[in-house]
Parts: structure tokens; C-alpha cells; sequence
């Protein structure tokens, strides 16, 4: 990863650099071992003026020349989503080495344009002129669980401390200072009832990871093995009654893998504002409808608890650089699983779940992505 913040004076390729070839050699490989790439990035078009050829444009400027590199642009599910296309291309033997990229620069001097860049991630016939981001959406989800009493204030706060706890821990997060429950609160009002501590915010980011075959990867370091990759789209016949798309995908993927929620060591939950972690722990099957408030508070999703959810601090303290975030949960669990998160560990992690999210659609998130990750010695 290159560290997510603000970086005016960098450029995406300058981003890209540090993580893609971190990457490489994380893996003890060369940049001519790259047999395909897998470009993830959502709002360059809007905020650079880079279209079409963006994986092509900095992938070049590090020397990746002469074999596919395809651009993925799903909103912020963006770099999850070009991991799921790796692993197919591996999957079905199309490569043996694949590069994914996850990226974007969203502090570009004017944060208007950012904010509205972010608001094209929805159906414009439907939303146009409502002035909806998504801090307005989460706010209503939010609004609606404390109206009805299955989630508090004093949750949602909660929420936030932990996350701004874990960002401390974490190198590579735009937030590392730990807050308290009653700063949270009393921070600037945003969205009611989410205040500036709960919020995510713009950021520049980018995160590399790579793909390969069982055996080509030399070294006897502990193997990362994907083990479920699913993804879902919005219903637009959805019910209050029926499961959200976060469900429906997470579902897919313990059938694919052959495990339960139950079974995970660490989580990483696409968490755009703090308290959303809470509303992840039930449609990720952690616990049941009106018990995520009680998750948190016995520790369970905590650092040494039995679920730990967001170690890296989450989208909200970590940063969301819209189209790196889905390859950033991919880094944070991989470094998890073979032990090398630091202070931030999750002891014994053998089994961990990333969930990635994007787009608003019919009151649901628009696409969705879960992959399911394994150590293997």
C-alpha cells in the first residue's frame, strides 16, 4: 500500500508506484514476472480528466508494457472488483501472475468536485436534485435503528472510538489519533445522527496486490489462499423483509467456501461511516437482527475478541480512496493471516472475510463483494 491521505502534490502514477512495487516484492517476484493486470479506479474521469486508459497510463509508467491490463470502474467496490476478475483469470488459467491495483486521487483542490463525483454513484434519474450523499444515506439507516431502539447513540460513538483506535495502530491510515466517546458526540453534526468524528472523508490512496497460482510463488512464507470470491447486485424488488445484498453476497460466499461466520478470525467491513460497521455484524450473519450494540460492547469485534472487525481502522479512520479500498482490506487480511500486522494482530488469525460495498440503488448498496480468505501455512 502507499499510505491513504491527503497527497496534493502526488499523482496517481506516484501512488500506484509504491504500492504496486511493494507488492511485487512482497511476493519475491520481479515486475516482468506481471502476466496480466487488473485495474481498479472509480472516479479519475470526473476529478483528473484520466479516462479509458487508466490502469494502461501508470501501469506503463513502471514499465508493465505488453500484456492485458483491463480498467475496472464499479464504484467503490472498484479494487474488490478487480480482485474478483484476478482470480478468475488465475482460476481459469488465463495467467499464472496477476497484478490487481486499486486507486484513486480524490483530494484535488476543490472539494465540491469530490463531493459530486461521489454522488454519481447512484441512479442520477432517481436521486438528481435531492442533493443525497452517502453520509445522507447512512444517516437515514442509522436514524431509523435508534427510532425503533435496536441500536443507541452511545453505539454509534462507540463505534467511532474503536475505529479511531485501530486507525491509530495502523501505519497506513489518513486517521491515527485515538478519540473518546464524548468528543465523538459533541463533533460538528453532519448528517443527524452522524457527527464529523463518525464520518469517513476524501482521500488519495492506492493498494497493489498479487494473484498467482499455487507454486509460482517462491519462499516458504505462509500462503494466502482465496477461498470464496462472490459478488451481488442491488434488487430492485427488494423488501424491508428480505435479506440486502451484503446478506445475499455473504451467503454465496460461505456456500462457496464451506464455512460460517462462526468459523472467521477477522473481518474487514466497508464502514464509509464508523457506526455502518454495526449494521455489517448482522448482515454478515456475527449476530442477529438488534444485537449489534451488544457485539460491541462485550468486545467481541474488538482487538482480542472472537470476531475482530476492521483492525486497519476501517474505511472511516483508514481512509476510502473510493477505488483502493476493496484492495486495501485484501492487504490488511493478508498481513493478518500471516502474522504480520503488528500491534494490531489478530492472534491465531487462520480465516478472515473482506466485504466491499458500492453505488446506491432501490435503498440497497448497488454491488457488493465478499471474499473470504485463508492462511495455509
Amino acid at each position: 500500500m502507499h499510505p491513504f491521505g491527503s497527497f496534493p502534490e502526488l499523482s496517481l502514477k506516484d501512488l500506484c508506484r509504491v504500492a504496486v512495487v511493494r507488492a511485487v516484492r512482497d511476493a519475491g517476484l520481479t515486475l516482468a514476472d506481471v502476466q496480466a493486470v487488473y485495474s481498479g479506479n472509480s472516479l479519475a474521469g470526473l476529478l483528473t480528466g484520466q479516462e479509458q486508459v487508466r490502469g494502461q497510463t501508470v501501469v506503463r509508467d513502471l514499465g508493465i508494457e505488453g500484456v492485458p491490463v483491463t480498467n475496472v470502474e464499479n464504484a467503490c467496490a472498484s479494487g474488490s472488483t478487480a480482485f474478483r476478475e484476478a482470480v478468475a483469470a488465475v482460476a481459469a488459467g488465463f495467467a499464472d501472475v496477476v497484478l490487481v491495483l486499486g486507486h484513486e486521487k480524490m483530494c484535488v483542490g476543490d472539494r465540491g468536485r469530490s463531493l459530486e463525483a461521489l454522488r454519481t454513484a447512484a441512479d442520477l434519474d432517481a436521486t438528481r436534485g435531492l442533493g443525497l450523499q452517502f453520509t445522507a444515506v447512512y444517516a437515514m439507516r442509522l436514524r431509523n435503528r435508534l427510532d425503533e431502539g435496536s441500536l443507541t447513540l452511545d453505539d454509534l460513538a462507540a463505534a467511532a472510538v474503536k475505529s479511531h483506535a485501530a486507525g491509530a495502530r495502523n501505519p497506513y491510515a489518513q486517521y491515527r489519533n485515538e478519540v473518546t466517546a464524548e468528543q465523538v458526540l459533541a463533533s460538528r453534526m453532519i448528517a443527524d445522527p452522524l457527527t464529523l468524528l463518525m464520518c469517513g472523508s476524501i482521500s488519495d490512496g492506492a493498494a497493489a496486490a498479487v494473484v498467482a497460482r499455487p507454486g509460482v510463488v517462491p519462499g516458504d512464507r505462509p500462503r494466502v489462499r482465496v477461498r470464496a470470491s462472490a459478488m451481488r447486485t442491488a434488487r430492485s424488488t427488494r423488501t424491508d423483509a428480505q435479506p440486502t445484498v451484503a446478506t445475499e453476497t455473504a451467503e454465496a460466499a460461505y456456500e462457496q467456501s464451506g464455512v460460517g461466520p462462526a468459523d472467521l478470525d477477522v473481518l474487514e467491513v466497508h464502514d464509509a461511516m464508523a457506526p455502518g460497521e454495526l449494521l455489517y455484524y448482522e448482515q454478515l450473519g456475527l449476530c442477529g437482527y438488534g444485537e449489534a450494540g451488544r457485539l460491541l460492547r462485550e468486545g467481541v469485534t474488538g482487538p482480542g475478541g472472537r470476531h475482530p472487525v476492521n483492525p486497519s481502522g476501517g474505511l472511516s479512520s483508514r481512509g476510502h480512496p473510493v477505488g483502493a479500498t476493496g484492495v486495501a482490506q485484501i492487504a490488511e487480511l493478508t498481513w493478518q493471516l500471516r502474522g504480520e500486522a503488528a500491534d494490531r494482530q489478530a492472534p491465531g488469525a487462520r480465516l478472515a472475510l473482506a466485504h466491499n460495498s458500492g453505488g446506491w440503488m432501490d435503498g440497497d448498496s448497488a454491488v457488493c463483494s465478499v471474499h473470504i480468505l485463508e492462511r495455509v501455512a
